[in-house]
């Protein structure tokens, strides 16, 4: 079954391995040395990233690396673009609104 993108990204040791693995492809048992949990639960939010395409696995001798899917994340931003928009407007007006009243009280 098809995880739901959102939900993969939801959990914050699957973001933390996102983390990692967008610095440097890492094997599960390297991942599992960063975290204080065992291999097979690293393995099993492994699972989840692999199922929603966010991590891609490469082969090397009897070693499985991890490395990061940053199109699937180009993909993330672009949804999010649509709503950064709208965010940057209302931070611009706090800023105007911050600065006026920081001039009136000089």
């Amino acid at each position: 079954m098809k995880q739901d993108i959102f939900q993969a990204i939801a959990d914050p040791t699957r973001r933390a391995i996102l983390t990692l693995i967008a610095i440097k492809a890492l094997t599960p048992n390297a991942m599992a040395e960063k975290f204080d949990m065992s291999r097979q639960a690293v393995s099993k939010h492994i699972k989840v990233l692999y199922e929603c395409e966010l991590i891609k696995p490469e082969h090397s001798g009897r070693e499985i690396y991890y490395h990061f899917n940053a199109k699937k994340m180009q993909e993330l931003d672009n949804w999010l673009a649509q709503f950064r928009q709208s965010w940057e407007t209302q931070f611009n007006q706090l800023d105007k609104v911050l600065s006026t009243i920081k001039q009136q009280k000089i």
